[in-house]
């Protein structure tokens, strides 16, 4: 019954916002709340509403200072001089650009965070894809794909690192295998941006635009504000890097270092006050948007986990499985895992859905790290969730809405999840029989 009643929810839920019957916000809100009572957890529903909230608070205060801290990074003009050098290299053509975009989506999702890639990316690409009428969902659905090989393979990358803790592995022997399944979906990126870029081009022509003089397209878009700090460029780049190494090593917590990444940054930046009130402004109503979004998915995420509708769902999928497809359960992990993380957190999945996978497997004789690996699968279809902090981001920073950016891109997220799946039992990174 409760599985049952989890799986109309998230039907629901899906049907009302991608046919725009209720915003992302509203639906996030009320949908669960209805389902909630329909199944007579009224009178808990403050509290895993309250629950929900405290588990993403964290999240919500990353993205916060996140978006603060790189938006000012940008102000500054501290990647201009990558920006330049992609512009030129693509000047006005469709294909071109939608490549470079994946190639340095690419570079940037090495570091394992969503926001740090979504708002380089962006701010290097958009003007360029406004300028010549480049639809700018081919922007967010290369973006979203690179994320998801990147950071969701990496040991480093959110998912990984879940999967890791959660079953007790060792980083190495689960990612030396999963190396030529990377560089693969990696390659299959690059060609998805290939095809989109070529149809781009058929749709709007090759546009030729002036890289030199005073009518020059890079130094439009770049647009030279009193905003730009150049003398500062390596005292920001030390910055930054602090900042992602400090990530890295776990030093403390990622909102309080980009906290102080942020306020360092508006100090030696715009040390006077009346222009660090007129940059917090700048960037706020973008940022205010996005902890709504995601607090909105908090009270999803707490009903959802409190009413055991998850665990309902989880251990329904387990029975269903019959004992003769038992050689087969990375597949089925990997499959499964493209629902599954659309409908859940990956804290809920990975340390709640994942360690039940592993057990059923283990009584089938399959090593823990093959279902780690295949666990991992389903993130470009993860990251089209509205659970997804950083994709509300990206949803905001390319001005579309949430419903028409997963019509976009459902169709290229599930595609790269059968590629890498594919790529995975090729290269042996899973088997189907031991």
């Amino acid at each position: 019954m409760l599985a049952l009643l989890g799986l109309a929810m998230v039907v629901v839920f899906t049907f009302l916002i991608m046919t725009k019957r209720l915003s992302p916000i509203v639906a996030l809100t009320v949908v669960p709340i209805v389902f909630a009572v329909i199944g007579g957890f009224g009178g808990t529903t403050g509290k895993m509403m309250l629950d929900g909230l405290k588990m993403v608070a964290p999240s919500a205060a990353l993205l916060l200072f996140a978006i603060l801290f790189f938006g000012l990074m940008i102000d500054a003009g501290l990647f201009d001089p990558l920006i330049r050098k992609i512009l030129k290299r693509v000047n006005g053509d469709p294909m071109k650009i939608a490549v470079g975009t994946a190639l340095l989506s690419l570079l940037v999702a090495l570091d394992g965070d969503g926001t740090t890639t979504y708002m380089i990316t962006c701010a290097a690409m958009l003007p360029l894809y406004k300028r010549i009428g480049m639809n700018p969902m081919i922007l967010a659905t290369i973006s979203m794909l690179s994320l998801s090989i990147m950071s969701g393979m990496t040991p480093w990358g959110g998912p990984a690192t879940r999967a890791i803790a959660a079953l007790g592995l060792d980083a190495g022997e689960y990612f030396v295998p999963l190396l030529p399944t990377m560089i693969g979906g990696a390659a299959w990126v690059v060609f998805t941006g290939f095809l989109l870029g070529r149809a781009e081009r058929k749709r709007i022509g090759n546009v030729q635009l002036q890289s030199g003089g005073g009518d020059c397209y890079i130094n439009a878009i770049m647009e030279d504000t009193p905003h730009k700090r150049p003398k500062l460029a390596y005292v920001n780049l030390l910055l930054v890097v602090a900042v992602m190494v400090a990530l890295v090593m776990g030093i403390m917590h990622s909102a309080i270092l980009f906290l102080i990444g942020f306020v360092l940054a508006l100090m030696i930046n715009y040390p006077q006050l009346d222009i660090q009130k007129e940059r917090i402004l700048a960037h706020s109503g973008n940022a205010m948007t996005v902890v709504l979004l995601v607090f909105a998915a908090g009270i999803f995420a707490g009903i959802f986990s409190g009413t055991k509708m998850v665990d309902a769902l989880a251990q329904t999928l387990v029975d269903w499985i019959p004992p003769s497809w038992g050689h087969l359960f990375p597949l089925v992990v990997a499959i499964t895992s493209m629902p599954l993380t659309f409908v859940l957190s990956n804290d809920a999945y990975y340390f709640g859905v994942v360690p039940i996978l592993a057990n059923a497997a283990a009584a089938y004789g399959i090593d823990p790290v093959e279902i780690a690996r295949a666990s991992i699968l389903g993130q470009p279809v993860h990251l089209m969730s509205p659970l997804v902090a950083s994709t509300l981001l990206l949803v905001g920073m390319v001005d579309r809405d949430l419903g028409d950016f997963q019509k976009a891109t459902v169709k290229w997220a599930v595609l790269t999840s059968l590629v890498i799946t594919a790529l995975a039992l090729l290269t042996g990174a899973l088997t189907l029989f031991s």
